[in-house]
């Protein structure tokens, strides 16, 4: 659904109890985003709510993500922004949720909408937000104004996101929602630092192909694992193709938010394998592990030092210290390792007393000759996720 024309700055404007009154009924009950000044009074609303869940992103993209975890959880999710991180959440939603066909209800703001004037940032964004949603075929309206508009809006969406698997859009202009004030909420807050366990023999380094089957051969029947984007999710799948695999075929560096919205919501296991160029693409995702805390969580590097699927180029991770920066972000844990035996022994270890924790392992650069790509469509990856998730 699309809208044409200029809406009106002095149409009545609802309370943040009555959209999520309505939007609780309706199933929405996960929400995560980025605060924008239009969306003050609804956050605060959602963080006033016993009955819904805020998780507070460290970027736009990340949210898309965190979202699509809780969405394979079992949730129904909202995600808020302003329209200037539209353009940080244009890459999961049209290379995770497009080709996965994940839903969720996107609240954008409209900074520098029609007669508005607005600070030089927003111009531009300004006038195309429309044309964005139009572009990515986000069906979109506008936030209802009037609480009478509330329960069909929401219905017109849920009905496109139930009709296509996809996301649809609220576009919110300044004044939709009266103010609202932040109660008692507690901000999410890392213990403090975690500890870093060294596990180094001084080896040669693995192959990837190695250390997924080792992986494989440590985790429970009951773990999710959560695969980066490239060779990872390509060579576990020829490793074994098995339903509590998600193969992440784009969102470079989604997979740490994906894992982290499946693990706020399961009590299974959660196993993200990522690398190190994903990583560093999304490392603010480390500070809001680190605040959240799944205990369920178990987050695997595997460092080659290379962008491995697209020629070998050398990525910045030389100087990362990834299980330092977990365990200073939150982490209950960080394991540097650097054969398979000890990283072995470092997932076992995860898997039993908790977390988050997050194991680095130094890998050799390359992968398997002639390597095939999952032959699993993702929209078939993703059903079959959910449904493993699901199960008691």
């Amino acid at each position: 659904m699309c809208f044409s024309g200029i809406a009106s700055f002095e149409t009545p404007m609802i309370d943040a109890q009555a959209f999520l009154r309505q939007a609780k009924f309706k199933g929405f009950d996960f929400f995560t985003g980025v605060p924008c000044s239009f969306l003050t009074p609804l956050i605060n609303g959602v963080l006033n709510d016993s009955d819904t869940r805020y998780v507070a992103a460290a970027s736009e993209g990340e949210s898309v993500a965190i979202a699509a975890g809780a969405w394979l959880a079992g949730r129904e999710t909202v995600v808020m922004f302003q329209n200037s991180g539209l353009g940080n959440a244009v890459n999961p939603l049209t290379s995770l949720n497009y080709p996965f066909r994940i839903p969720t209800l996107l609240i954008c703001t409209w900074r520098a909408g029609p007669g508005l004037k607005d600070e030089p940032q927003h111009e531009l964004m300004g006038e195309i937000t429309p044309d964005l949603f139009e572009v990515m075929r986000i069906p979109h309206s506008l936030f209802p104004s009037q609480d009478e508009e509330i329960a069909g809006r929401l219905d017109d969406a849920k009905a496109q996101m139930v009709q296509s698997g996809l996301p649809a859009a609220f576009i919110m202009q300044k004044g939709d929602v009266a103010d609202q004030d932040l109660g008692d909420a507690s901000p999410p807050i890392a213990a403090g630092p975690g500890k870093v366990d060294d596990r180094l023999s001084g080896m040669a380094p693995a192959s990837r192909y190695s250390a997924l089957e080792r992986m494989l051969s440590v985790l429970p029947e009951t773990a999710a694992v959560i695969a980066t984007t490239g060779k990872s999710g390509r060579e576990l799948f020829t490793l074994n193709d098995r339903r509590q695999h998600l193969y992440q075929v784009g969102s470079m560096g989604c997979a740490a938010g994906m894992g982290l919205g499946v693990a706020l919501n399961t009590e299974k296991p959660v196993v993200v394998v990522d690398g190190d160029g994903a990583l560093v693409m999304k490392m603010g995702t480390l500070a809001t592990i680190g605040a959240y805390a799944p205990k369920n969580l178990v987050h695997l590097v595997l460092d080659n030092g290379t962008y491995d699927s697209t020629g070998g180029q050398p990525t910045v991770s030389g100087g990362v210290d990834f299980a330092g920066v977990a365990a200073a972000a939150g982490y209950a844990k960080g394991v540097r390792c650097d054969d398979l035996d000890g990283f072995a022994a470092a997932l076992t270890e995860a898997l039993k007393d908790g977390g988050p924790t997050l194991i680095y392992l130094k890998i050799a650069p390359g992968s398997l000759k002639e390597l095939g790509r999952p032959t699993v469509t993702p929209p078939e990856v993703a059903a079959r996720f959910k449904a493993f998730l699901a199960e008691a």
